[in-house]
C-alpha cells in the first residue's frame, strides 16, 4: 500500500521559476523559525565535528535536505502538500538524533508569522482548492471514510491501546501523566463524554461514529439503549464482535449507516471526532440531524478537533497534505463556526466547552511510539515503507500542532430546548 501519487517533479521554465521562488521564501522562513537546514555535506561536517556543526546553536532542531532541487520543485508546485511529501519521498529528514515532531514544532509555533507580512498576504494565491471528488455526499462520505478507517483493523490494533480508541485521551491532571496508561485515559475521555451527555440507566443514545465500539459498550454497561452508526464496514464488524463478547447485544445496535439516514428519537447524541469528516458544506445538515434526532430537552456532546477562527477562515477551502494522504474530505471547524452553524440552522444551544489540546499532544506521542515499535507487525500485514513514512509524518505533524496550540480539541455540549421548532435535517 503506497498511498496517493506524489506531486510530479517538473523541470520546465515555469516550474523552475516557481521552485526558485519557493527557495527564496524558505530562506526567509528559516530566518524566523529556529530550525537548521543542512545539506548532506554540511551534515557530514557536523557529524565529523567540523566548523559548521560547532557553530550551530546547541539543542536546535535540524533537518537534512537530501534532494534540494526535488524538494523546492515540490514546494513551488504545492506548498501545503510539499513538506509532507518531501518527507515521505525522501527529499529531507530530521538530522540524526533529532525527533520528527521536535523538528516540526518550531514551524507550528510560528505558523501565523513565519512568513513576512507581504508574503502572508499573497499566500492564498498559491493555495489549491479542495477537489470536488472528495465532497462528503452520501457516496463520497463512504469512500472517504473507507479510505482511512478500512485500512485494516489489525493495523490499528497494532498501535492503539487495548480499548481500540482512536481519538484524544483525557489524562488525570491531578497525577503525573507518565504514571497513567493510555487505556485508562481513553476510558476517562469516554466517561466524560457520557457524563456530559447525561447518559444513564434507560437513556436512549445515538452515537454518530462508532469507532471500534468502546463508547457503545461503555454506555450499554450504564444501562443505556445504544444505536451506533459508522460508514466503516471494518469497524462495524469489530464493534459487533466486542458487543457480543460483552453480552450486550440486547442493548447495542451497530449499523453501517450515514448520519443523514438515521431516524428515531434519542435522549442523547454523542459524536467523538467525527465532525471533522463531515465537510463544511454539510455542517448544517450534520448539526440539523443531531437537533432533529434529539428528544426535547436532550443533550448532545460533540468532541471536535478545532482551529482558531482566523485560521479556519484562511484555510477553509484549501487542500493540504492531511486531506490528500490521510483524511480525504476532512475539514476542521472552529468553535465559532460550530456555534454559528447551530444558531443559524438548529435550535441547539451551546452550553459548555471543555478544551484539552495538550492531552492530544501526549496521546499522539504515545501513538507514535507504539506505531514505531509495532512496525514489523504492521509491515507483515502488507504495508510498505512509504506507508510507514506517511504515518510517521501524520502523527508527528499533528503532535507538533497540538503542542504548539495551533490546533485544539474540545468536548462541546449542546442542548435542544424543551420547546421550540427543530431544524430539518
Amino acid at each position: 500500500m503506497t498511498g496517493p501519487a506524489p506531486i510530479p517533479v517538473r523541470t520546465d521554465p515555469v516550474a523552475r521559476a516557481r521552485a526558485a521562488a519557493a527557495r527564496r521564501v524558505m530562506e526567509q522562513v528559516l530566518r524566523r523559525v529556529e530550525v537548521d537546514l543542512r545539506s548532506e555535506e554540511e551534515q557530514h561536517r557536523h557529524a565529523s565535528g567540523g566548523t559548521d556543526g560547532a557553530a550551530a546553536p546547541v539543542g536546535r532542531p535540524a533537518v537534512v535536505l537530501h534532494e534540494p532541487e526535488r524538494f523546492y520543485a515540490r514546494l513551488g508546485a504545492s506548498h501545503k502538500v510539499a513538506v509532507g511529501e518531501g518527507y515521505t519521498e525522501g527529499d529531507w529528514s530530521p538530522a540524526p538524533g533529532h525527533d520528527l515532531a521536535a523538528v516540526l514544532l518550531p514551524f507550528a509555533q510560528r505558523l501565523g508569522d513565519g512568513l513576512p507580512r507581504p508574503l502572508r498576504a499573497l499566500r492564498h494565491l498559491a493555495d489549491q482548492a479542495l477537489p470536488r471528488s472528495t465532497r462528503n455526499t452520501l457516496d463520497g462520505s463512504r469512500r472517504n471514510i473507507e479510505a482511512h478507517y478500512d485500512l485494516s483493523n489489525e493495523m490499528f490494533a497494532a498501535f492503539l491501546d487495548a480499548s481500540m480508541t482512536y481519538s484524544c485521551a483525557l489524562f488525570d491532571e491531578d497525577a503525573p501523566w507518565h504514571d497513567q496508561t493510555l487505556e485508562d485515559a481513553q476510558l476517562r475521555k469516554v466517561d466524560a463524554v457520557l457524563d456530559r451527555a447525561g447518559v444513564q440507566e434507560g437513556s436512549r443514545l445515538l452515537e454518530i461514529g462508532t469507532g471500534w465500539g468502546t463508547l457503545a459498550v461503555r454506555a450499554a454497561e450504564r444501562g443505556a439503549q445504544v444505536r451506533t452508526i459508522t460508514l466503516s464496514g471494518e469497524q462495524a464488524a469489530w464493534a459487533e464482535k466486542r458487543v457480543a463478547e460483552a453480552g450486550l447485544a440486547d442493548r447495542v445496535e451497530v449499523r453501517v449507516q450515514d448520519y443523514r439516514e438515521v431516524e428515531g428519537e434519542f435522549d442523547a447524541v454523542v459524536s467523538v471526532e467525527m465532525v471533522e469528516a463531515v465537510g463544511e458544506e454539510f455542517w448544517p445538515t450534520y448539526f440539523g440531524t443531531i437537533d432533529a434526532r434529539l428528544a426535547p430537552g436532550g443533550t448532545a456532546v460533540v468532541q471536535a478537533i478545532t482551529l482558531p477562527h482566523d485560521r479556519y477562515l484562511s484555510t477553509r477551502n484549501t487542500y493540504g497534505w492531511i486531506q490528500k494522504y490521510v483524511f480525504p474530505g476532512g475539514a476542521l471547524p472552529s468553535l465559532d463556526a460550530m456555534e454559528r452553524t447551530c444558531t443559524a440552522h438548529t435550535s441547539l444551544g451551546l452550553r459548555e466547552v471543555h478544551v484539552f489540546g495538550q492531552h492530544y499532544a501526549e496521546t499522539l506521542r504515545r501513538w507514535r511510539t507504539s506505531f514505531g515499535e509495532a512496525w514489523p507487525r504492521i509491515a507483515g500485514l502488507g504495508f510498505d515503507e512509504r506507508f510507514r513514512r506517511i504515518w510517521e509524518f501524520y502523527l508527528a505533524y499533528c503532535q507538533a500542532g497540538f503542542t504548539a496550540g495551533t490546533i485544539d480539541v474540545g468536548q462541546v455540549v449542546l442542548r435542544r430546548p424543551v420547546r421550540g421548532p427543530v431544524a430539518a435535517g
